[in-house]
């Protein structure tokens, strides 16, 4: 009996800490396992390599059918035999993900867009590709299932866009500031829950700074009343540069994509149902030539336009009742000096309540974005009492020392984010809290709101609905092209007829590795911080476009010539967006297949001449169609913040350097004498 007593109270003494032992080794293993991260792993199929034969081969991409092709193929829609299963209006990230989707289960699609794929709404986000945490706070202090649901859904997507376009889209941890001590564990509490509905689709777990830690990884914040910091990870991406993706794979997969093609009309069969559309090339009459009109047949109409959902409505219905409620956000760009390369903040509670994000993006700073009703124009203007709010908002978390200038403002622009109302809901004036589909008595179905985050989702519902109501028939896809340029993945195994674009990697992604850049410098010669551009903004597309970079003659760099001095941008981009990307004017090169627009207005203004000149090469323009694309350019690029002295620059003045920047803010803020400074 004694040995029995002894032997459990020994027990008993090891039972506590061996349980303690447990449980905390199990934790840390769980904390410390191996994780298959979204958008890092390598890459589908390797890079080229040399042949034993002494021979580099590249990659064999598929062509991609040109815009005059497209353009034929649409004119052959007008026939009822060759008649489109879906058209789809709009080329934006929603119009691009519908296409995308419908393409991939077999059925016969044509998107057209009046302006360029990503010209409104979609270039003009954020950047991030998040779940939401004020959603998510909503949610929680609301008890608002629906919100909650949002943000469930929302971290669902953001790991599809990682593993379809690694290249794009990349993980960005954010910092949240602490000003009280009480605030550490409400927002410690935040972010692990936001963690907990990540799972599996996270990356690493949000984490504590103490203040020198904080100010150490983002030292140009105030550390006045700074007592810590919270980081937390969600996702950040290159929008126009993944719209254009997305629609380019559509084309990849079969689908007629045109852009600059404008619907005027919409087509009703006998029984006042929708059978088709007017669509007019907007291309020739910019060099002064006549076209004819497309009506182009289809079982099913798409209308995805953004922020004018209800003109192509009212082309339907001229009674209908409006249902977007535009929004404008503004956002600047500030010098990359403004915040780490590699963290973003979040400010959660400004001045009148709004959050506002301040993150590293394309080697520069972006900051915004306000929330203020707005009236829909094609290229609105960001108001000066916006953009000097934001600076104000930036100004109260940065070191005193750290002067925010207006002059430091490289870029400005206002985006229309589309809010809507749903026609059929009891009250008609409350707005729809994500997205709305909706199907006409006509038969036009409209897919409208929602945000960047959740396209795919969007574009797989929207095409459900038009499958279920217009009985259109999906099949599988047998005859995939090799996306890859290689025998090594076949893209088509997975199409089997239904939605799949969780799976489907675009334009890319599949020779897309953070090492491809290395491999980039080393056969063709480009600058190390170009060949990181062109692998994160083409992925395994940046062969082609390396290959259309002009020799230098010089010892090195062997190819690659910079369009704009203090960027990475090269020639051989515009001549890719030409032939494979059916870039037509230079604003699409200078904003949507590049960024220059949007990262500096001025430096886009300095290489315009040289964006027209080889556009006219390739395009074959005339005198008048390069004075043409002048005007329009400097007209867009105030949009894009251009001080009002640069709008009457001519191409003569750019080209000599005669531009005056002696009367800008730019221009006053720095020493530009060589005296020496006097003692005081």
């Amino acid at each position: 009996m004694t040995r029995f007593s002894g032997a459990t109270r020994l027990l008993r003494r090891v039972a506590l800490p061996t349980s303690v032992a447990a449980v905390g080794g199990g934790l840390l293993l769980y904390s410390y396992r191996p994780l298959n991260i979204p958008g890092f792993e390598g890459p589908a199929v390797p890079p080229p390599i040399y042949g034993a034969d002494g021979t580099f081969k590249l990659p064999r991409f598929p062509r991609v059918k040109s815009r005059d092709e497209q353009l034929a193929a649409l004119r052959r829609g007008q026939s009822r035999d060759d008649e489109y299963d879906v058209l789809v209006i709009g080329g934006g990230a929603t119009g691009a993900g519908v296409a995308l989707d419908a393409v991939t289960r077999g059925l016969k699609v044509a998107m057209v867009e009046r302006d360029d794929f990503s010209s409104g709404t979609s270039s003009k986000s954020t950047k991030l590709v998040h779940g939401g945490v004020r959603y998510l706070e909503k949610a929680v202090w609301n008890l608002d299932y629906s919100q909650y649901q949002l943000v469930r859904e929302a971290l669902k997507e953001r790991k599809y866009f990682l593993q379809t376009a690694p290249h794009l889209s990349m993980w960005l941890p954010i910092m949240l500031p602490l000003d009280r001590w009480w605030k550490a564990p409400y927002y410690w509490a935040g972010t692990k829950f936001y963690d907990f509905l990540a799972g599996s689709e996270g990356i690493e777990s949000s984490y504590f700074l103490t203040r020198s830690k904080a100010l150490d990884a983002f030292p140009m914040l105030k550390p006045t009343d700074l007592v810590g910091a919270l980081v937390y990870y969600d996702g950040a991406h290159n929008d126009s540069r993944m719209n254009v993706s997305l629609a380019m794979t559509a084309a990849l997969y079969g689908a007629t994509v045109v852009n600059h093609a404008e619907v005027t009309g919409l087509v009703k069969d006998d029984h006042g149902k929708l059978c088709g559309a007017v669509v007019k090339d907007r291309v020739p009459e910019r060099d002064g030539r006549g076209t004819k009109d497309i009506t182009v047949r289809a079982k099913c109409i798409i209308n995805c336009t953004g922020p004018f959902t209800d003109a192509i409505r009212k082309l339907d219905d001229q009674a209908c009742k409006e249902i977007v409620a535009p929004a404008s956000g503004v956002h600047v760009i500030l010098p990359g000096y403004y915040s780490p390369a590699k963290m973003g903040l979040i400010d959660p509670s400004t001045s009148d309540g709004r959050v506002i994000f301040f993150l590293p993006w394309q080697g520069n700073t972006i900051a915004g974005t306000t929330d203020e009703s707005a009236t829909i124009t094609h290229n609105p203007l960001p108001d000066e009492k916006s953009i000097q709010w934001i600076l104000n908002e930036i100004s109260h978390y940065l070191a005193p020392e750290i002067q925010v200038r207006r002059g430091d403002v490289l870029a400005a622009w206002s985006g229309l984010r589309p809010l809507v109302k749903d026609p059929k809901a009891i009250n008609t004036e409350s707005l729809v809290r994500n997205h709305l589909i909706d199907i006409s008595d006509s038969g036009l179905l409209t897919c409208a709101g929602g945000k960047w985050t959740t396209y795919r989702q969007m574009a797989e519902e929207c095409v459900d609905a038009a499958v279920k109501e217009f009985h259109l028939p999906t099949k599988p896809v047998l005859d995939a092209p090799r996306v890859s340029g290689t025998e090594a993945v076949d893209d088509g195994a997975i199409l089997d007829g239904t939605c799949q674009t969780h799976n489907v990697r675009l334009i890319g992604a599949h020779g897309f590795s953070k090492t491809l850049f290395i491999n980039l410098i080393q056969h063709f010669g480009v600058e190390t911080e170009v060949a990181k551009h062109l692998t994160e903004s083409y992925g395994d597309r940046a062969w082609t476009v390396a290959a259309l970079c002009k020799p230098t003659d010089l010892r090195f760099p062997a190819r690659g010539e910079r369009i704009a001095r203090l960027y990475p941008f090269v020639d051989g981009e515009i001549r890719y967006a030409i032939r494979h990307e059916y870039a037509q004017t230079a604003v699409d090169v200078l904003a949507r297949r590049t960024r220059l627009a949007f990262l500096n207005a001025q430096a886009a203004l300095e290489c315009l001449p040289r964006i027209i000149d080889i556009m006219s090469q390739e395009l074959k323009w005339d005198r008048a169609r390069q004075q043409r694309e002048w005007k329009e350019t400097v007209s867009f690029l105030e949009s894009m913040g251009l001080p009002q002295p640069m709008l009457s620059a001519s191409r003569a003045d750019v080209e000599k350097g005669k531009l005056d920047f002696s009367s800008s803010l730019e221009y006053k803020m720095y020493s530009r004498h060589d005296k020496p400074l006097l003692d005081e």
